[in-house]
């Protein structure tokens, strides 16, 4: 039987293509990331083991932002080796000035980090 050994890639549909970029280059490169592919209109990014691609809405998928509730895609978590990485991953975006809209926590399901 076939068996799923990691996720290749994830592809997100952004609205204002440059400002992405722009942002997933800080964020994915403090995170070990490499721009990998640029194809104007679609990056992806490396870290050696999964692809993170981002590629611009079309114009009737900007009609409709994102909403959390809808149904479909909701969001994606980085699995990070420690809690330090952790708190140096939120210093970071804060020192960018990103809405962190919900900021590390100690929840135990998550387990050590």
């Amino acid at each position: 039987m076939a068996r799923v050994i990691g996720i290749d890639h994830l592809v997100i549909r952004v609205g204002d293509y440059e400002k992405s970029k722009n942002f997933y280059a800080k964020v994915l490169g403090f995170l070990g990331f490499e721009l990998k592919y640029d194809f104007g209109g679609h990056a992806g990014w490396s870290n050696g083991k999964t692809l993170f691609w981002i590629g611009e809405a079309d114009a009737e998928g900007k009609k409709h932002p994102h909403r959390a509730g809808n149904i479909g895609f909701h969001h994606y978590a980085f699995e990070l080796g420690s809690r330090k990485d952790v708190d140096d991953l939120y210093a970071f975006l804060r020192k960018h000035n990103v809405t962190v809209v919900d900021p590390p926590a100690d929840y135990p399901e998550y387990g050590e980090g």
